[in-house]
């Protein structure tokens, strides 16, 4: 049964589930948790911002994540060791891996931040959404990106994750809203009745409607 009509109504419970929370940013991983970080940020008056993260698929198996990349300071992955370890792949197996994903975000660079530079996050609370997590490996590298910038708190915002997921994610946030856990999890799109694909025009909507002046937290 679904818990969630879209991202979008995700993301109106999600803001209705945190707690007060002081200087937030917010900041969605791409695309799917652009939507559900949305409404996060209007309720909170906050600026939203995008992570540039990309999903590692496993040989011959390209949806399942073996790791996450992100190019923050020269190549950072965050594996599923559990996974990598099944499969026999080594690190260096898993960058040549990941070298494809580096090209995609560069590509999303030059759309979404055209117009404005990475709100800084460094001394403020960030709310780090996106729109569920089945292994976790793009959170968990989200988590550890955003960590390295040194914010005053961080807390991920997921609508929906399995419970050993959202147990070892934990332990990389200060804290942890999770709309439901249920114990049977096979896909997190079956948590929700239109979980369409989101495209890069539909991302850059949201990030201009969000503004400037809200993205850096200028009045």
């Amino acid at each position: 049964m679904s818990l969630f009509r879209d991202r979008t109504h995700a993301g109106e419970k999600l803001a209705d589930a945190l707690p007060p929370v002081e200087d937030p940013v917010v900041i969605a991983l791409p695309r799917g948790g652009v939507p559900v970080a949305a409404p996060i940020a209007d309720r909170l008056g906050a600026p939203l911002d995008v992570l540039l993260i990309r999903k590692v698929g496993a040989p011959h198996q390209p949806e399942l994540a073996v790791a996450a990349v992100s190019d923050g300071d020269g190549m950072q992955l965050a594996v599923n060791e559990e996974i990598a370890g099944a499969l026999g792949l080594t690190e260096a197996d898993l960058r040549e891996l990941a070298k494809p994903q580096l090209a995609e975000i560069e590509r999303r660079r030059a759309l979404y931040f055209a117009d404005h530079a990475p709100v800084p996050l460094a001394g403020r609370t960030v709310i780090l959404v996106d729109d569920g997590v089945a292994t976790g490996a793009t959170a968990r590298a989200g988590l550890q990106l955003v960590r390295g910038q040194r914010p005053a708190r961080l807390i991920l915002a997921l609508p929906v994750a399995p419970p050993a997921t959202l147990e070892a994610l934990g332990e990389l946030a200060d804290e942890t809203i999770c709309l439901a856990s249920p114990e049977r999890f096979h896909a997190v799109g079956a948590f929700y009745d239109d979980f369409d694909q989101v495209d890069d025009a539909e991302v850059m909507r949201i990030l201009a409607r969000a503004g400037t002046s809200a993205r850096t937290g200028d009045d």
